[in-house]
């Protein structure tokens, strides 16, 4: 069977079908990063792949980011594992972020691998940031366009941040300096698309460079709220042998905290990326 990228949902996001990525010729590679980089982000199914495997699948895209914030396979310190326990109310990634925004050089994507589900629940939301852009208006598109936006972590895995007041017990790393923060523009242009992506997130933008919190609120707010758009999302049920590749520079994600007394266990190894302009 040859590979066929089928569009996932109208507003964000694509299926790679007939392909196995534990074993890519090189032709199917560009096939997969040509998918990869016009829908933001791919999904595979039925891929019965083994840590190694994943490893090398995501070194064939860049060097590997080792998270510091998420703990990591006993076996396999590349591989970060998402975790949610029985007796936790709280998950990882339970509201809109892009990954390692943070950082001056931010992640180019991140591969999660489906390896322990729910029942029910544990779906993981997309938001495509390059049409979050282009249904802005043009007055402010140009607006934007001169804009830059700090980003920072300290109020998420800080020693006072939401994971340790909401769970202290959840195993993630906290941080009591050395606490990330770095400024991108407002609107980014992708670096291997050449499209135009909002590259603001609820989970890491604090505020517009030489505004304050408090004046940045206002559009920043309208900005979270345009771009969760249901016409922007889509929606990923996952299953044995689910993977879902996304680009950090053209999409948001969410994984949905509905799955309460079960267990959820997901595999994600983050590509190093490259700075924003």
């Amino acid at each position: 069977m040859s590979i066929q990228v089928r569009k996932f949902s109208g507003g964000c996001g694509a299926e790679v079908l007939g392909v196995n990525i534990a074993n890519l010729s090189n032709s199917d590679m560009d096939a997969v990063r040509q998918a990869y980089v016009d829908h933001g982000v791919i999904f595979f199914r039925d891929q019965k792949i083994t840590e190694e495997e994943h490893i090398a699948f995501a070194r064939r895209w860049g060097p590997i980011n080792i998270n510091r914030f998420f703990p990591a396979d006993q076996k396999y310190p590349e591989i970060a594992e998402v975790r949610k326990e029985k007796a936790q109310k709280t998950n990882i990634g339970g509201g809109w972020h892009t990954d390692h925004s943070y950082d001056v050089e931010p992640a180019m994507g991140s591969i999660l691998v489906a390896r322990q589900l729910p029942e029910t629940g544990g779906d993981t939301l997309f938001a495509n940031m390059y049409a979050a852009y282009d249904a802005l208006s043009p007055g402010l598109k140009e607006t934007l366009s001169h804009m830059r936006a700090i980003h920072s972590t300290a109020h998420v895995f800080g020693a006072g941040g939401f994971y340790q007041q909401t769970d202290p017990n959840n195993g993630m790393k906290t941080a009591h300096s050395d606490m990330p923060e770095a400024t991108h523009p407002v609107v980014i242009t992708h670096p291997e698309s050449g499209r135009k992506a909002l590259y603001v997130n609820p989970g890491f933008t604090v505020c517009f460079e030489g505004w304050t919190p408090m004046e940045s609120k206002p559009l920043l707010d309208y900005l979270f709220a345009h771009a969760a758009l249901p016409e922007f999302t889509c929606r990923f049920q996952w299953r044995d042998g689910s993977v879902a590749f996304w680009d950090n520079r053209a999409t948001w994600h969410y994984a949905a905290n509905d799955y309460h007394g079960q267990q959820r266990l997901m595999h994600r190894i983050t590509i190093e990326g490259s700075a924003l302009s």
